[in-house]
């Protein structure tokens, strides 16, 4: 029983339950009560009410809502209307429960992530496997995660293979086969087999946690529309003790004075707005959106440039091998990639690991292991594989080996250079054998996105440190037309500043921990949640969990439905209080007419501002 009234939820649908049923008694006079049933809504959904203001006047001063609710149930009251002062209470308790049950809903999605937190992991120590909390997990630790378990650290798998599901965290719909040297993240879920992991980062630090903390700071009472509506409702206040005083003076009419005040309560005016945005927040987080601060909607409304990160951002950021060519015609391509492939084995080298997953990915094979192996720094690698001499870099290392390619390749190397790629020369002890061109692909739904963001009546721009080859490139490919390369982060902030002092309102998306002043500085900063750096993350308002840029669209448009949702929330509420003062003033409404008609007209708004939840732009995107 003291678990039950210890539930907040609970103990409310406890009270407006027997409120109603008191209410009901008294509106028809059921039974013969010594006193009036109303009492039981006043006190059990009154109280709570009036004890609110008085504490928020007291101690801060606070002439909101609530007060103007107080002293409208205190003067119903007064002058014997009990039912009316019940129905107020009743409403208006009703009222703040749907916006809780609103706001609640909305964080369902991403709530879940706290539920996901393991609470034990299994660590190898000597040989020994032993089941402690996950909260002593540290870094270097060796976990082993059994099939069906939830990961309870962000590391890399040391042994063992599998396919995890990470929908919870990237919204991928399959499984991820996942091996040896591959990442996982805590959260996530293995599926199949057992494996073993080094820890890399552990409790505060790891992705669930650093989600949570996000989860945690979506606050829709940070918003400034919240706070504009606030300012009305201290104002609102003020009026409405003024038209109630002026027209019991007139009309010499108490009734009609506390009428006023039942009606010009601000009730929807502070309860709708939050709901929306809240609804707004649980809308984005269907489609992998983490809205991290409570105006970002709003702000994102206003938004008339979108700026973007290239590498990780509309590129996946990993080098992919685009193209293998062969100039000896003994060697062909398939041999030339294979010993590229082992002479780059032992290499730490991006393009070289890049090369051996390529080989290993194309032919299902594993390269084989060079007897010989030296990096020459600034230039590429020596190699020898099966007694052949290797040598595999860039064209500085073409010209000091005094090799040449053939006039009929020149071409297509410029080709590929013009087009941002990196090539890397293959050479023996006698000759050159062929070239690999190198390149960081674009998402594949990029330029559908811009496409959609210009459709969505916003410019973009490429904000990136690469060469103006490689940013021409990939700009022209995904249909941006003003690009910024060579960019290093103060270049960034700059551009950006640039832009507001146009007064363009600009949205920036990055993922590295160059773009974080460049996120920190726009008016709303969009952050890759997978690959993107902690202080990106951090820098950010709104987080792409799988970093699924196709996402944006949507939210660009959901916020302007948000903030259009909120609108018409305050001038339907605004007009519907003034019609009913007016025509409380003019004696057609009592209090209990008065009160049915302005709270219904509060929870009105609050179901219009639920229906965002559902809301959907014309997008291709589909929620997780």
């Amino acid at each position: 029983m003291i678990s039950f009234f210890q539930n907040e939820e609970k103990r409310t649908l406890l009270f407006l339950g027997i409120s109603f049923a008191a209410l009901a008694v008294s509106f028809f006079g059921i039974g013969h009560l010594p006193v009036n049933a109303a009492w039981a809504a006043i006190l059990l959904c009154g109280i709570p009410i009036v004890w609110g203001a008085a504490v928020g006047l007291v101690t801060e001063f606070d002439v909101k809502a609530d007060a103007l609710v107080s002293i409208a149930l205190i003067a119903s009251v007064v002058i014997g209307e009990l039912f009316a002062a019940g129905e107020v209470a009743f409403i208006m308790t009703i009222g703040a429960f749907l916006e809780e049950r609103t706001a609640a809903k909305a964080r369902a999605g991403i709530e879940k992530l706290v539920r996901l937190t393991p609470s034990t992991a299994r660590v190898v120590h000597n040989g020994e496997e032993l089941v402690l909390p996950a909260s002593e997990v540290r870094i270097g630790d060796t976990l082993r995660v059994l099939a069906g378990e939830t990961i309870a650290a962000d590391g890399m798998i040391t042994s063992g293979q599998t396919s995890i599901d990470q929908s919870i965290m990237t919204g991928e719909s399959l499984p991820v086969d996942k091996g040896v040297g591959d990442e996982v993240q805590s959260g996530t879920v293995n599926q199949f087999g057992t494996f073993d992991m080094t820890a890399q980062k552990v409790g505060e630090d790891s992705s669930l946690q650093r989600m949570i903390r996000l989860v945690e700071s979506a606050d829709a009472g940070k918003a400034k529309i919240v706070g504009l509506t606030d300012r009305w409702a201290t104002w609102i206040v003020m009026i409405a003790l003024s038209a109630a005083l002026i027209t019991g003076l007139t009309t010499h009419d108490v009734i009609r004075a506390v009428t006023i005040l039942v009606v010009f309560c601000p009730c929807a005016l502070t309860l709708a707005t939050p709901a929306a945005i809240m609804a707004g927040i649980g809308n984005a987080a269907k489609y992998g959106i983490l809205v991290s601060k409570g105006d970002a909607l709003e702000r994102l409304a206003k938004v008339v440039r979108v700026a973007f990160d290239k590498t990780g951002t509309l590129t996946f950021g990993n080098p992919a091998v685009l193209q293998v060519s062969s100039c000896n015609p003994a060697v062909d391509e398939k041999t030339l990639l294979e010993i590229t492939a082992s002479a780059e084995l032992r290499s730490e080298h991006p393009l070289g690991k890049a090369i051996a997953a390529h080989y290993k990915k194309e032919y299902n094979a594993t390269p084989t292991q060079p007897a010989e192996f030296r990096l020459i720094a600034g230039r590429g690698v020596y190699a020898v594989v099966e007694g052949q001499t290797i040598y595999a870099g860039n064209e500085a290392m073409l010209s000091e080996r005094g090799f040449f390619l053939p006039e009929q390749f020149k071409a297509k190397i410029a080709e590929a250079k013009d087009s941002g790629c990196t090539v890397i020369y293959v050479m023996s002890e006698r000759e050159t054998s062929g070239f690999i061109v190198l390149s960081d692909t674009l998402r594949p739904d990029a330029a559908n996105t811009i496409t959609a963001i210009h459709g969505a009546d916003a410019k973009t721009v490429l904000l990136t440190g690469d060469s103006p080859q490689a940013s021409a490139y990939i700009a022209r490919m995904a249909g941006i037309a003003d690009v910024r390369a060579s960019c290093l982060p103060e270049d960034k902030l700059t551009a950006i500043r640039s832009y507001q002092e146009q007064g363009e309102f600009v949205c920036m998306v990055g993922d590295g921990i160059n773009d974080a002043p460049a996120l920190k500085a726009a008016q709303v900063g969009i952050a890759m949640g997978g690959v993107g750096s902690d202080i990106a993350v951090e820098a950010s308002d709104i987080v792409l969990v799988g970093d699924d840029i196709k996402c944006i669209p949507h939210l660009l448009l959901l916020a302007k439905h948000v903030m259009r949702t909120i609108n018409i929330n305050l001038i339907a509420a605004m007009a519907l209080n003034f019609a009913a003062v007016t025509l409380a003033i003019a004696g057609i409404l009592n209090p209990v007419a008065g009160a049915l008609v302005h709270n219904a007209g509060s929870v009105a708004v609050i179901i219009n501002s639920s229906l965002l939840l559902k809301w959907r732009s014309k997008s291709l995107i589909r929620p997780y």
